[in-house]
């Protein structure tokens, strides 16, 4: 009994060392605290979210160019994979704010992590989980509608919510991009912070931020409601609100970062 007891007693530290039993409140606690952030010297927080909206018009353009407009959705949500390492100057301008150094845009587009190249790997973790995530929103399309064309987004829509095919894929694809959101959000919503300021490798920040999430799940599943809110406000305003909802969400996840860990 004692050889099987002892490993749950080393493990039982290091979960509760990694929970903060905090509200599910303090969600709105760091949304306030990167509006503070963004409010300070506001011009290169806001320089970066229009640097990242006219990115992302850009890429919209050029799938629509390509005739690739079939993984628009796949690919907006995809975006949200890719969020916190697109963030990561906005961290970096939070930090400064903490330390008291000067804020500026250039410090903030170049970038000096602790860790060095490590966050840049975890960058092409998360741009990997994208891609699996477009081809399995692919193949679940062709389950469900075999070889047929994409009709287009002003068909689609009728077809998802009028027929029987259209609701299954809706289901199947929500419950797969779900699992897909989740894990990379678990893995990367603490990892990038972490390799800013901390001098670890990728794999070890990515386990931790899977730890975190887990530890302080009433916290971080209402945290991620807000980000999944204000990101579908950014889409229905055909992505302007990026200007302000990514610089915002951006700041405040610093603050969850510093908040958790």
């Amino acid at each position: 009994m004692g050889a099987i007891d002892r490993p749950e007693a080393a493990v039982r530290p290091l979960a509760e060392q990694r929970r903060r039993n905090l509200p599910a409140s303090a969600a709105f606690d760091w949304l306030k605290a990167g509006w503070r952030d963004l409010l300070h010297q506001p011009g290169p927080s806001l320089a970066y979210g229009l640097a990242v909206f006219l990115v992302s018009l850009v890429i919209v353009w050029g799938l629509f160019v390509l005739g690739l407009d079939y993984i628009l959705f796949p690919a907006l949500s995809g975006f949200m994979v890719a969020g916190p390492i697109l963030a990561i100057g906005l961290y970096q301008k939070s930090l400064d704010i903490e330390a008291g150094n000067p804020v500026s845009l250039s410090r903030m587009i170049f970038v000096k992590a602790e860790s060095g190249a490590q966050v840049w790997f975890t960058g092409a973790i998360l741009c990997l989980l994208i891609m699996v995530w477009m081809r399995a929103a692919v193949i679940i399309y062709a389950l469900f509608f075999g070889l047929r064309a994409f009709p287009g987004l002003d068909d689609i829509v009728s077809v998802l919510f009028t027929t029987p095919i259209g609701w299954g894929m809706l289901l199947v694809g929500t419950v797969v991009g779900g699992l897909f959101a989740a894990f990379s959000f678990a893995i990367s919503t603490f990892a990038v912070p972490m390799l800013l300021n901390e001098k670890t490798d990728a794999f070890t920040a990515m386990g931790t931020s899977i730890s975190l999430v887990w530890n302080n799940l009433p916290v971080m599943i209402a945290w991620g409601v807000i980000v999944l809110a204000l990101f579908v406000a950014s889409v229905l305003t055909g992505l302007l609100g990026l200007v302000v909802v990514f610089p915002l969400l951006g700041h405040a996840t610093w603050h969850s970062y510093r908040a958790i860990r």
